[in-house]
């Protein structure tokens, strides 16, 4: 019998789903090798399918998406029950990425944005908020309940691995999918639990081509605000790069194209926090020890905590920034 593949997409904007088809032909190897039980973004599954699978039917199971609803969380649970590897597979399974970024607000505060204050909203929606359970005439309708906090996929469910990138680049995917299809095929021994396969060990910045010269800066840009010199580093010209915070891989792909890393690849190893690494690094190029002028600068960084939590705030120390009043999801 062939290994069993499942792919589930929970709280994402689905770019990893798009990644996996966007390796080409190499999807028909995929569909040589694998038999795919589960993929609800391509195919016609339903959960009950799952359900009826004994625990660990599945060889493997590729997670993208955090941890946003109730559904999210019942799908990480089963399909950890049922599958013998569990990969946390793209930036917002691994930890948290864009939907995280809502764990600077809380529940009540998103909903109030959304379902009171949208200017897109007629006035008779407006105070209207989703309920979990409404009685129509047709029936009763459940939709999933809203998590308070965003979660990556370890924080619910144990993970054996992860494949880092928003989304993963298609190169990577391919080699990963390679390396999977080997080791299976021909019984090598699987990676050490917890590998952040695809990646490198290293920060961008030392597979970055560009020259440091660790200028210091008074001002940061956007990009669209200046035409950044290709061959010297971006932050040296006060483009703020998170290459210094970032684990390595990618083969630099964004700076590249004269654009900052973001941070997709995560923390380098044995950095416990990507933003407070930012910051470190940040620190030693600012023009300035006067504090107000230090503020000032930093004011010209657009949405500093977004910039620097941008991917991995699930993840951070303090994992969400308002203490919750009610018991935590």
């Amino acid at each position: 019998m062939k290994p069993k593949l499942a792919l589930y997409w929970a709280s994402s904007c689905g770019g990893c789903e798009i990644a996996v088809v966007d390796i080409e032909a190499k999807i028909l190897d995929v569909a040589d090798f694998f038999d795919i039980v589960f993929w609800p973004c391509i195919m016609d599954f339903k959960y009950k399918d799952v359900e009826a699978m004994p625990d660990g039917d599945i060889t493997l199971t590729l997670f993208n998406g955090a941890i946003r609803t109730s559904e999210n969380e019942y799908l990480a649970k089963l399909l950890r029950a049922k599958s013998k590897v569990m990969v946390a597979f793209g930036s917002c399974a691994y930890e948290g990425c864009i939907p995280a970024l809502a764990n600077f607000y809380d529940k009540k505060k998103i909903f109030e944005c959304n379902y009171i204050n949208s200017p897109s909203l007629q006035e008779s929606s407006k105070n209207v908020f989703p309920q979990t359970h409404t009685q129509m005439p047709e029936g009763e309708i459940e939709i999933p309940e809203f998590w308070n906090t965003v979660k990556s996929l370890d924080q619910v469910v144990d993970v054996d691995y992860y494949v880092p990138g928003c989304p993963p680049q298609s190169t990577q995917i391919i080699a990963v999918v390679e390396a999977v299809i080997d080791i299976l095929k021909n019984g090598k021994p699987l990676p050490p639990k917890g590998t952040i396969l695809g990646a490198g060990e290293k920060t961008i910045c030392e597979e970055c081509t560009r020259e440091r010269k660790e200028k210091k800066i008074k001002k940061f840009y956007r990009p669209q605000e200046i035409i950044p010199n290709p061959d010297e580093c971006l932050l040296d010209q006060g483009i703020v790069c998170m290459g210094p915070a970032t684990r390595s891989g990618c083969d630099a792909l964004c700076i590249k194209a004269n654009m900052g890393c973001r941070g997709c690849y995560g923390p380098p190893p044995n950095v416990l926090d990507q933003g407070a690494k930012m910051v470190s690094a940040l620190s030693s190029v600012i023009d300035s020890t006067d504090p107000k002028e230090v503020r000032d600068i930093i004011k010209t960084i657009a949405d500093p905590l977004g910039t620097f939590y941008r991917f991995s705030m699930a993840h951070s120390i303090f994992h969400r920034v308002q203490k919750m009043e009610e018991e935590e999801k």
